[in-house]
């Protein structure tokens, strides 16, 4: 989808486009930190950019092409890991494989504890990670010597394990290697629409919004009611340069189902074609603005875009 800025005031549209041009970086010496959104709320993870450069990279890769975006956790063992990053579903196709990179060397430096993000990999191979991660649910201090021990690569941030034990929490139903222990969201499974879906975005800082806009990227992650509770779904949009207009296209791999409540939601109506958004977290390079009654008119299916009409200040 797309956003633009139109038929507002020259000192309203001039406010909104200084908060979304691109502005310089600010320099930080923290780690890379990615947003994981996901049917049952989102996380973040701070990666060790220093202790595991390779491990990192090789992740970033992954997320740089969208490739996590619109997977599920195949494989969430209660109270030992929440794995993921392998598989999409496709309806009438069944699982899609995410491409794999070469495998990289194996770099365990750090203990694998509660909290903590590693890569998983083949047994008898310690040098075999490709595009699989999971966060440790518990101290898993028997992964440091298993396999030349599991590299830790990041950590979730502040309070993001109540989400992760949300997941350990899901039920689970074993359909094979693809979905050997795949959490489901529903009272009954009935098919894979109903497993627990993710998005994984590099984002500028640690953030418990749930609309954020980030100006350097601009970068939206949002969670929309369709139709007054037709459909829930998290997604994410990129703006689009379009002159003075303010221009965001929908990511369309991004659009995963979301379980609600979801506090401050977004909305969609099919009626007026109208996304409003109640509070929108804006960061420009560290710089946090809410900007509030936010609304964007639908004004292309293909690519879907939308354009802002109002907000408040």
């Amino acid at each position: 989808m797309r956003v633009v800025l139109r038929n507002l005031g020259s000192r309203s549209a001039g406010f909104f486009i200084v908060l979304l041009i691109a502005l310089l970086p600010v320099s930080s010496s923290a780690g890379t930190i990615v947003r994981v959104s996901t049917t049952v709320g989102d996380f973040s993870i701070e990666l060790l950019d220093d202790i595991a450069p390779i491990t990192v990279q090789n992740f970033l890769n992954y997320v740089n092409r969208n490739d996590y975006n619109g997977t599920y956790f195949h494989r969430v063992v209660d109270n030992f890991v929440a794995q993921g990053g392998a598989y999409r579903f496709e309806l009438f196709v069944g699982p899609i494989d995410v491409p794999t990179d070469p495998p990289i060397v194996n770099e365990f430096n750090v203990s694998n504890t509660r909290g903590t993000v590693a890569m998983a990999k083949i047994g008898g191979d310690q040098n075999s990670a490709t595009n699989q991660w999971f966060v440790n649910i518990q101290d898993n201090v028997d992964l440091d010597t298993s396999n030349g021990g599991f590299t830790v690569f990041g950590s979730v941030l502040g309070d993001g394990m109540t989400i992760v034990d949300a997941i350990d929490a899901q039920p689970t139903i074993n359909l094979g290697g693809k979905a050997s222990d795949a959490p489901y969201v529903t009272a009954a499974y009935v098919d894979p629409r109903d497993f627990l879906y993710m998005n994984v975005e590099i984002v500028e800082r640690l953030s418990g919004a749930p609309h954020i806009l980030e100006t350097n990227t601009g970068l939206l992650i949002t969670s929309v009611d369709i139709d007054n509770g037709s459909e829930l779904i998290s997604m994410n949009f990129n703006s689009v340069p379009a002159g003075e207009d303010v221009v965001i296209q929908a990511n369309l791999e991004s659009v995963i189902p979301r379980r609600g409540p979801v506090e401050g939601i977004a909305t969609f109506s099919s009626a007026d074609a109208r996304l409003r958004i109640p509070s929108l977290e804006v960061n420009a390079n560290g710089v946090v603005t809410l900007v509030s009654n936010v609304v964007f008119a639908l004004s292309n299916t293909n690519p879907v875009q939308f354009t802002l009409e109002s907000f408040q200040q």
